[in-house]
C-alpha cells in the first residue's frame, strides 16, 4: 500500500475479488475494501477518499469492516441506512462469494464448537467454529483471503471445514465468551471436593466411578453463574431456567415469551451452580426436596440494579431452579409504553382515582399484571398517601412503597397480612392475589373502610372476575358496593420494526376474524397490515419485544343489576359490552391494525369475544 496515495481511485482494481480466484493468503485492507465500495455504488468517491485520509491520518490498525462502520458512510442503494458492521459484513461476502453468517448465540451449541480447536488456535487466526453437524464444521471467519488454516484443521481432525464470513466484531466477542465459558465448565467439572454425589429421584449408579460434589464457592462456579446472568441480561431474557436431567443441565432463556436453549452443563457443575445461586439467595443450600423461594439484586457493568426472583422445585433428577428477571426501568415506563390505548387509558385513570374500592386485575401468569399493578402503584405512591403492599413474594422492591411478603411458615397469610396494614394508616394496599374467601373478605373490609384496594385475579377475561369472587363466597351485595372495576389483560409479541413488511389486508382468515371481532364495534377494517419477516435484530424470528392488550370493566349500575348470587357469565358480560368495555381480541385487532403485531399473535393469547 502506498503511503503517499490519498485518493481511493489510487488503488489499483479489481478490489475483493472471489476468494478462489485469490491466490495469495493475505488479509483484506482499507483501500481496496472502499475501492470496492465505490465499484459497487455503495459509497461516494468522495466519501471514499474523505474516509482513507482519516484512516491514514489516524494510524489504526483495526479490521477494514470495524474501521468503516466506524466512519458512518451512509449506503447510496436503498434501503440508504448508515452502513453498520453486519450490513458491511454482508456485502463483503457477496462480493467474495462467501456465505455471510451473523453468530447468534442462542443458536451455536457452545459445547460443541470449542470443542473442535483450541481457543489459542482460535485466536491466532481470529476464527470461530459456529456449526458441527456430524463430520462438517463450520467456521467463521473475517479474512476471506486467509485459507491455510482450512486445509490445516481438515487434516488434523479429519473433518470437512467451510468456512463462513461473520462480523470480526461478533468473532472478538463471541470466541472470548465461548471458551471462557467452556473453559470454567471444565475447570468446575475437574475439582473435586470429595463430597458425596446428590441424590435425584432416578440416580444412574455407574460402576467404577466415585461420587463427586462441586464447591458452590469454587471460582469457577462463581464465574459461571456471573456470566449467565449477564448473558442473560444481554439478550433480554425475562426468566432463566437451569433445568437438570441425567447426565447433564440445560440452559433455557425466555425472551418474548419463546423459550431457548442456550447451554449444557454436566450435572455436577448444574447442581454447583444451583447451590451458588441458593447461597445469594438466602435459600436454605441443605433442602433439596421441597420447593424453596429466594431473591437476588445484582448490578449490572453500567451500574443499573436487577432484580431476580430464584424458585427451586426438587425433579426426577435433582432441582430445578428457575430465575424471573425484573427490570427497574418498568416502574419507570408510562402506560401508553405498556400498550394501553388512549380510551383505556382514560378509563384506567378513572378508575385509579377513586379514594376507596376495589381494583381487580386478572389474567394467566406472565401476562403483564405484576407490571401493570407496580405501574399504577408508582403512579399513586406520592408523599402525601400511605401506600402499602402485601405479596407473596415481593416482586420487585421499590423505595415508595411499604411492602411485606407473605410468610406461611409464620401464619403470615394474604389475610392476616391485609388485617395488620389495616392498623398501619394505609391509604392505598395492594394485595398480591386473591386466593381464597378470607384474603376476598379482608379486601372488601379494607375497600368498605374508605380505602383504594388492588389484587390480581387469575381469570379468562374480566367478567368472570366477578363469577370467581361469587364461587369463593364472597355475597353479591358486598361486590357491588366496593368493586369498582377489573381489567383483563395479555402480552402479544410486536413485530420488529427493522424488518415488519407492509401487505395487503384481506385473505379468507383475517375477513373472518375481523368480522367476528371488531365488525359490531363498527371498526373499519385496514387496507393493510404488517407481517413478521426476520432479520439479525430479531434473531429471525420477526418479533421484538411485547405489548399489552386490555379490557375494561367498570362497574356501572347497569351491570351490577346483573351480579347476584345467581349471576351468569354471560349476562355480566352483555352487560358490559353494552355499557362500553371492549373485549381482549378487540384491543388486538386494533394493535394489529397499527402495524404492531399480528392477528396470529392475538388468536394465540386471547380468548374468543
Amino acid at each position: 500500500m502506498s503511503a503517499t496515495s490519498t485518493s481511493a481511485r489510487n488503488i489499483p482494481a479489481p478490489a475483493l475479488v472471489p476468494v478462489q480466484k485469490n491466490r495469495i493468503e493475505r488479509r483484506v485492507t482499507v483501500p481496496e475494501t472502499l475501492t470496492a465500495l465505490v465499484q459497487d455504488g455503495m459509497v461516494s468517491q468522495e466519501d471514499a477518499d474523505k474516509t482513507l485520509k482519516n484512516w491514514r491520518a489516524s494510524g489504526g490498525h483495526e479490521h477494514p469492516l470495524l474501521v468503516l462502520s466506524k466512519a458512518g458512510l451512509k449506503a447510496l442503494k436503498p434501503p440508504m441506512r448508515a452502513l453498520d458492521i453486519e450490513r458491511l459484513t454482508e456485502w463483503m461476502a457477496g462480493r467474495v462469494e462467501m456465505r455471510y453468517f451473523h453468530i447468534d448465540p442462542l443458536k451455536i451449541d457452545m459445547r460443541a464448537v470449542t470443542e473442535v480447536m483450541s481457543a489459542d488456535y482460535a485466536s491466532k487466526r481470529n476464527i470461530l467454529p459456529v456449526g458441527v453437524s456430524g463430520r462438517d464444521v463450520q467456521v467463521a471467519t473475517c479474512e476471506p483471503y486467509m485459507t491455510a488454516w482450512q486445509r490445516e484443521l481438515g487434516e488434523m481432525l479429519k473433518l470437512n471445514i467451510t468456512a463462513v464470513l461473520a462480523s470480526p466484531e461478533d468473532i472478538n466477542r463471541y470466541a472470548g465468551e465461548f471458551y471462557n465459558f467452556s473453559k470454567s465448565v471444565k475447570r468446575a467439572e475437574v475439582s473435586d471436593t470429595g463430597g458425596p454425589k446428590i441424590n435425584d429421584f432416578e440416580q444412574l449408579v455407574e460402576l467404577g466411578k466415585a461420587g463427586r460434589q462441586l464447591d458452590a464457592n469454587d471460582h469457577h462456579i462463581v464465574t459461571l453463574v456471573d456470566w449467565l446472568w449477564q448473558y442473560a441480561f444481554d439478550q433480554r431474557a425475562s426468566d432463566i431456567h437451569l433445568e437438570p436431567r441425567r447426565d447433564m443441565a440445560i440452559v433455557r432463556f425466555r425472551i418474548d415469551g419463546v423459550l431457548h436453549q442456550v447451554y449444557q452443563v454436566p450435572a455436577t457443575v448444574s447442581a454447583a451452580m444451583t447451590s451458588r445461586i441458593k447461597i445469594l439467595g438466602r435459600m436454605d443450600v441443605v433442602e433439596k426436596r421441597r420447593p424453596q423461594d429466594g431473591r437476588v439484586k445484582t448490578r449490572m457493568p453500567d451500574g443499573q440494579e436487577i432484580e431476580l426472583r430464584l424458585s427451586t422445585l426438587p425433579t426426577a433428577f435433582g432441582e430445578k431452579l428457575v430465575m424471573r428477571i425484573f427490570d427497574p426501568d418498568v416502574l419507570v415506563r408510562d402506560f401508553a409504553e405498556l400498550g394501553f390505548a388512549p380510551d383505556e387509558l382514560e378509563k384506567w385513570n378513572t378508575l385509579i382515582k377513586n379514594p376507596g374500592g376495589i381494583l381487580l386485575v386478572t389474567g394467566p401468569t406472565g401476562s403483564g399484571k405484576t407490571t401493570t399493578l407496580y405501574s399504577t402503584l408508582k403512579l399513586l405512591a406520592t408523599p402525601e398517601v400511605n401506600v402499602s403492599t402485601i405479596e407473596d413474594p415481593i416482586e420487585m422492591v421499590e423505595p415508595a412503597f411499604n411492602q411485606m411478603q407473605v410468610q406461611s411458615n409464620i401464619d403470615l397469610t394474604f389475610a392476616s397480612g391485609v388485617r395488620a396494614l389495616m392498623r398501619q394508616d394505609p391509604d392505598i394496599i395492594m394485595v398480591g392475589e386473591v386466593r381464597d374467601l378470607e384474603t376476598a373478605e379482608m379486601a372488601i373490609q379494607a375497600a368498605l373502610t374508605g380505602h383504594l384496594v388492588l389484587s390480581t385475579l387469575h381469570t379468562n377475561d374480566a367478567p368472570s372476575a366477578v363469577a370467581r369472587l361469587l364461587d369463593l363466597g364472597v355475597p353479591s351485595y358486598l361486590l357491588n358496593s366496593t368493586v369498582l372495576g377489573v381489567m383483563a389483560q395479555r402480552l402479544v409479541r410486536t413485530l420488529c420494526p427493522h424488518c415488519k413488511e407492509k401487505v395487503p389486508f384481506g385473505t379468507d382468515e383475517e375477513i373472518k376474524l375481523w368480522n367476528d371481532t371488531v365488525a359490531p364495534w363498527k371498526g373499519e377494517p385496514p387496507r393493510e397490515i404488517y407481517k413478521p419477516v426476520g432479520c439479525l435484530e430479531c434473531r429471525n424470528t420477526g418479533y421484538m419485544g411485547r405489548i399489552g392488550i386490555y379490557e375494561i370493566l367498570i362497574m356501572t349500575s347497569d351491570i351490577k343489576k346483573f351480579v347476584t348470587e345467581a349471576a351468569e357469565v354471560t349476562a355480566v358480560t352483555q352487560a358490559a359490552y353494552k355499557s362500553g368495555m371492549k373485549p381482549l381480541r378487540l384491543s388486538g385487532a386494533l394493535k394489529v391494525a397499527q402495524g404492531l403485531t399480528t392477528l396470529e399473535e392475538v388468536l394465540k393469547v386471547a380468548p374468543p369475544g
